[in-house]
């Protein structure tokens, strides 16, 4: 029965069709010797098989009939099972594993044997060779026994095999020998603990064997990914070497071709020469650019495998050195363009030699014409002259193009450079002013004004502004400059270049503005530029002038500069102003003709003749100019103010005087004088006041020593300021002020704020003899704002004394220019207020100044102007400042307004010399005097010799020493 069984399986096998292969199909065994063996599933390998028949057509059935055969039944009526009952049956199809890959891993065969226990041994029918089935050494090997006393696992590796299985494959092996073996135990053939424990070693066997060879395939799988993307890299690389050597292949077939031609001699055609040279140097600059950067590589190929720095690429070196030619030589573009030109024209004439029929020179000719004239290449005939003749006029057209291009920049360039001021300005003996601030305009005026007898002169502006706006605001100041040209450039001066842009060392005098900004950044700036003035190589033919802005700066300056330098303090001349006038209303006036050019200003000069004479003699010499002092040469240039009438000139003395200008006096012969009698009355004791300083300047300090100077002992000076008190006191110290040094002062302090009416009402306005409104120095950086200040400031005082004055007779004759406002007008209100008190304003804009002098609700403002006086003055002639120094010092000689009653009597009838010289008897020196019935004094008058009444209530301006 089993072996019918047996049989019809192995008829039902050979009937059965041939199955196609399964991939990868999980198969299980039948529970029952006649279900129909099916061919267990063994996995693939990695890649897709190969399918092979085998060569011997019974394999089938001769596996079939042994699996039948081996069944016999046991003598104690149990069943053993041979060996080939479980073996692993195979179709007549193998998997050939991919011959690329190398040999294919053998596959393992499990055979489960029954122990002699249960079974007896049977002679078993041995098959010939013939018989047994062919395998493929790819095939794995069957399951064998591994000896008697119970089931064993063989695990048998064919030599050789380089892969080891995966994990995945020991797996289904094992499922697939787990389920004959359950069937088998079921059918009760074999005990089930057997076969679990056989089954168990040989899964142990099979991983540890799988485990130790699973790197090797992952090494392979690496191996394989990095070979085949070396693989394409170098396939790329080798189809992009093939492309760049395509366009060389060319070049060089022209180069072959047209050496044969000339290897073969004879009669060489010089037009197919030009053709080769037109088609060899149009290919050579595609050929330089495309391998340009393989020159230095290939030079430095042993230094680069030894090196690997970066190295920058050719192109970029040479593009950098033609961007550096064209940078730093003005005409290499120019050059460039015409080497250009004629290139095309002789090529364009190579080309068209080639191409036509005519003569090389007559081809050179046309090539012009064609350059010249994209439209005469019309009448061209044939395809080639055609084809060149329109190349040639499109390069042309660029030419042409590109050399309109740098011509219209050229120009642009050189108008832009006249515009902005960048060109070098070719003058001599001129006055050049560093700087810019509104003391600018002043300063151009009164320049203009003292060049107006020489028929004007250049002055030249050099600063850090735009050309065209420095000149428009010059024109908006609207004065005549009287044939003074005025230059601007546009520049720095802390720059050398731009200080000989502007022939700074053939000035006569430089001029040092202070700028807008802090005092301390304004004086470091103006330091600065005197560095970079010293530095000059040609060296400096004139002086410099330089404005500071804080006296404790000016002794640096001169440290840096040396005898070159002159200072003129802004702050230090406004503030020693101020109290001078605030003592003496009516002296600004006078200070403001004498250092202004529009009338009279002092002079210093050598006149040989009047060598030997004594001073008081010198005094009347002159009909159209004062004497003030004397230059003393034997004293190393000291100048003396008021000299003592017994000094002698000597030679080399230069005599100081106060005259119209420079070329408008001379000495004369010596005037008649009538001395006469004149009452010897001796100047009043001074007085205690009570003065009130409105605001906080940075040189407060200063003009508090001034006042102690000046004052009588007992006065008082009221600070009226938003600083609180506590902090007074350190500023004033840290000043240099001794407070308790104090003999004629007395400081009063009370803190508000000088625009707040209720804050200024606190205050007894009405006993003050002097109010000094200052430009506060939170805002002096701001002209408008400090200027809104103090003119708020000067409202609201005069409007509150005039509610706390009594009003004066109205019926009291008024100047004639305010004959206009009514009674009851508030500013004649403030005018009759301020006869009580003496208010004196710093206002900074010229423009604001000339408004509050027009009310007259303000005794004098001082500003900015008498600043760019000063200045003129002392560039025009540098020894000046040594005169408005001693002029303006507290000690030493002052200009002052005494009465007439000190010199004559009333209704007296005298010459101007005679009181000059009445004044000499006093020690003093009278410049000028006002009239009782004018308003502003007369300077150095006109027609000394004429005599004529005087008034008790006129006054005089002298110079005297101080106390």
């Amino acid at each position: 029965m089993q072996g019918n069984n047996g049989q019809s399986s192995s008829g039902q096998n050979l009937a059965k069709p041939e199955r196609p292969p399964m991939n990868k199909k999980f198969k299980t065994t039948s529970n029952s010797a006649s279900d129909d063996p099916q061919t267990p599933h063994f996995p693939g390998p990695l890649f897709p098989a190969v399918r092979r028949l085998s060569p011997t057509s019974s394999f089938n059935s001769s596996s079939s009939s042994a699996a039948s055969s081996s069944t016999s039944t046991s003598p104690g009526g149990g069943s053993s099972i041979s060996s080939d009952s479980f073996s692993f049956n195979f179709s007549d199809r193998d998997y050939v594993f991919p011959s690329n890959l190398g040999p294919y891993s053998t596959r393992r065969n499990v055979t489960v044997k029954s122990s002699s226990s249960f079974s007896k041994p049977q002679p078993q029918k041995q098959q010939s060779p013939s018989q047994l089935p062919v395998r493929s050494t790819s095939m794995p090997h069957r399951l064998s026994s591994a000896g008697e006393g119970g089931s064993t696992v063989e695990s048998d590796r064919r030599i050789g095999s380089p892969i080891s299985k995966p994990k995945l494959r020991v797996d289904k092996d094992l499922k697939a020998l787990s389920l004959q073996a359950a069937s088998a135990s079921a059918s009760g053939l074999i005990p089930a603990p057997s076969v679990i424990r056989d089954s168990a070693s040989s899964c142990r066997v099979q991983k540890t064997s799988s485990f130790g060879n699973s790197w090797k395939l992952y090494l392979l799988r690496f191996f394989c990914l990095v070979s085949v993307s070396y693989a394409i890299l170098v396939r790329n690389e080798v189809a992009r070497l093939q492309s760049d050597m395509c366009l060389a292949f060319i070049s060089f077939s022209f180069l072959n071709s047209y050496q044969r031609h000339l290897e073969n001699g004879g009669n060489t055609d010089p037009r197919a020469v030009a053709l080769y040279s037109v088609i060899f140097t149009l290919i050579t600059p595609f050929m330089l650019y495309k391998y340009l950067d393989y020159l230095p590589r290939i030079k430095n190929l042993s230094k680069r495998k030894k090196d690997r720095k970066e190295e920058v690429p050719l192109k970029k070196r040479i593009a950098y050195m033609v961007d550096v030619c064209f940078s730093v030589y003005p005409y290499a573009k120019l050059l460039a363009l015409l080497f250009a030109t004629l290139f095309l024209i002789g090529f364009g004439g190579l080309a068209l030699y080639a191409v036509s029929d005519g003569s090389f020179t007559e081809a050179l000719w046309l090539s012009w014409t064609f350059v010249a004239d994209s439209g005469n290449h019309a009448d061209r005939v044939g395809t080639g002259p055609r084809i060149v003749s329109v190349s040639i006029s499109a390069g042309g057209m660029l030419i042409f193009a590109m050399m309109l291009g740098l011509v219209s920049d050229a120009i642009s360039e050189k108008v832009d450079s006249l515009r902005k001021g960048k060109s070098e300005v070719i003058e001599s003996n001129h006055i050049l002013i560093l700087g810019w601030s509104d003391k600018l305009g002043s300063l151009l005026k009164q320049l203009a004004i003292a060049n107006k007898s020489i028929g004007g002169g250049v002055i030249v502006v050099l600063a850090e502004r735009d050309k065209e706006e420095m000149e428009m605001d010059i024109a908006k100041l609207e004065f005549d400059l009287m044939g003074t040209s005025v230059i601007c450039r546009s520049g720095s001066p802390l720059i050398l270049a731009d200080l000989k842009k502007v022939s700074v060392s053939k000035a006569r005098a430089i001029i040092v503005l202070a700028s807008d900004e802090n005092a301390d950044q304004s004086d470091a700036r103006a330091l600065r530029v005197v560095l970079s003035l010293t530095g000059v190589k040609e060296g400096l033919r004139g002086h410099v002038v330089v404005e500071m802005s804080d006296l404790d700066n000016e002794p640096l300056v001169k440290l840096v500069g040396g005898e070159l330098i002159e200072t003129v303090v802004a702050h230090d001349v406004i503030g020693r102003l101020m109290i001078q006038c605030a003592l003496q209303p009516g002296l600004a006036q006078i200070w403001e003709d004498i250092l202004g050019f529009e009338n009279a200003e002092f002079y210093i000069k050598r006149w040989p003749e009047l060598d030997g004479l004594r001073f008081e003699d010198v005094l009347i010499s002159f009909p159209d100019a004062i004497p003030c002092g004397v230059k003393v040469s034997a004293d190393g240039g000291k100048i003396k103010i008021n000299p003592d009438d017994k000094y002698v000139l000597r030679d080399g003395d230069e005599i100081l005087v106060i005259a119209e200008d420079d070329d408008t006096y001379a000495p004369g012969p010596l005037p008649k004088i009538q001395k006469g009698l004149y009452p010897r009355i001796a100047d009043p004791p001074k007085f205690p006041e009570k003065i009130l300083f409105c605001g906080w300047r940075r040189d407060i300090d200063d003009m508090i020593m001034v006042l102690e100077a000046f004052l009588a002992p007992g006065s008082e000076l009221w600070m009226f300021n938003e600083v609180p008190e506590k902090d007074r006191e350190k500023k004033l110290t840290d000043g240099g002020l001794n407070i308790t040094g104090l003999v004629n002062l007395k400081l009063v302090h009370r803190e508000g704020n000088a625009v707040i009416r209720r804050h200024l009402e606190s205050l007894p306005l009405e006993t003050f003899d002097s109010i000094l409104i200052l430009a506060d120095e939170s805002v002096e950086d701001s002209i408008v704002h400090s200027d809104s200040r103090s003119l708020a400031t000067l409202l609201l005082i005069r409007d509150i004394q005039s509610k706390r004055l009594p009003h004066k007779d109205s019926t009291k004759s008024l100047p004639l220019r305010h004959s206009g406002f009514s009674q009851s007008s508030w500013i004649r209100e403030m005018q009759q207020a301020s006869d009580k008190s003496i208010i004196i304003s710093e206002i900074l804009d010229s423009r604001t100044r000339n408004l509050v002098s027009v009310t007259r609700i303000s005794d004098y403002v001082l500003s900015n102007e008498l600043v760019s006086m000063a200045l003129a003055m002392v560039a025009e002639d540098k020894q000046i400042n040594r005169v408005l120094e001693e002029l303006f010092a507290e000690e030493g000689n002052e200009m002052c307004i005494k009465p007439a009653e000190f010199y004559l009597y009333d209704q007296e009838e005298l010459c101007f010399n005679d009181i000059m010289i009445r004044g000499r008897q006093r020690q003093e020196i009278v410049i000028g005097y006002r009239l009782a019935t004018a308003e502003r004094a007369v300077i150095n008058p006109v027609s000394k010799s004429t005599p004529r009444k005087w008034s008790i209530e006129d006054v005089f301006v002298v110079i005297s020493s101080g106390e």
